[in-house]
């Protein structure tokens, strides 16, 4: 994100970004799946007010609504397309809901199990964030949480060689800082880096467009020219597996506490 934006139009790029590629999303979010999974051996064994944040077409509410078949289940997006690919394959009883992390439409600790894959790396106001995560958090109720770090996404900044052009993401101290000033307690912190490989340029910038991760990115026109050579730098990178394309993930658990 760039300095110079304000936050409502920020929020408004976010969500027509991911409402474009709503249709395609579940198909290209393969490194999306892959983290979320880290999340899902330490979630507890019973819920009874479950809520995704940043559910997009709501996979891992699905998934949340199985694992917690007694639950109250509800998703949340601030993307409108998301959300009617969300409700096109509901199974199950869930409430959708639109709207902002950073101002959550649920009442004052009614929620004991937050889940939330890799949403919070697109919100401009992470103690917002965190303090709402506090406010609706019955007490004893933990947030899981997967989010992006600096250097995710390096060796497409490297093959364009305009790293500004891509999601600004806030460093370690920043999350730890939003954490502290919420009054949420950290209960374990966690860092991996994941690789996924492609075949071509062509290939991962479907996959990152695929997930709505190009909304970060200027408005400089790109000729075939710029195509060519960035495609050039990338070659350089290739592995046998194909073009990698890595993904800096940071994982939360934390707690409301008295």
């Amino acid at each position: 994100m760039t300095a110079s934006i304000s936050p409502i139009d920020w929020q408004a790029r976010v969500a027509n970004a991911f409402s474009r590629t709503a249709s395609r999303y579940e198909g290209r979010a393969r490194a999306q799946r892959a983290i979320g999974e880290l999340l899902w051996p330490s979630l507890p064994a019973q819920a009874n007010c479950v809520l995704d944040v940043g559910c997009g077409t709501g996979v891992w509410t699905r998934r949340l609504a199985e694992r917690y078949p007694h639950a109250a289940l509800h998703g949340l997006d601030i993307a409108p397309g998301m959300l009617a690919e969300a409700r096109k394959h509901q199974r199950v009883d869930i409430d959708w809901h639109l709207g902002d992390a950073a101002a959550l439409p649920f009442q004052a600790a009614s929620i004991d199990l937050v889940f939330s894959n890799l949403a919070l790396q697109w919100c401009l106001d992470l103690e917002g964030v965190m303090h709402e995560l506090y406010r609706t958090l019955s007490l004893g109720g933990k947030a899981h949480i997967t989010t992006l770090l600096p250097g995710t996404l390096d060796e497409i900044a490297r093959a364009w060689q305009r790293p500004e052009a891509l999601l600004s993401l806030a460093p370690l101290d920043d999350i730890r800082q939003a954490v502290d000033a919420s009054g949420l307690r950290l209960v374990s912190q966690a860092q991996r880096t994941l690789r996924f490989f492609y075949t071509d340029l062509s290939a991962v910038q479907a996959s990152i467009k695929g997930i709505g991760a190009q909304v970060g990115r200027g408005q400089a026109r790109v000729t075939r020219e710029d195509i060519a050579v960035a495609a050039a730098r990338f070659e350089r990178l290739r592995e046998p597996q194909g073009l990698p394309v890595s993904y800096r993930c940071l994982i939360l658990c934390l707690e409301k506490t008295p």
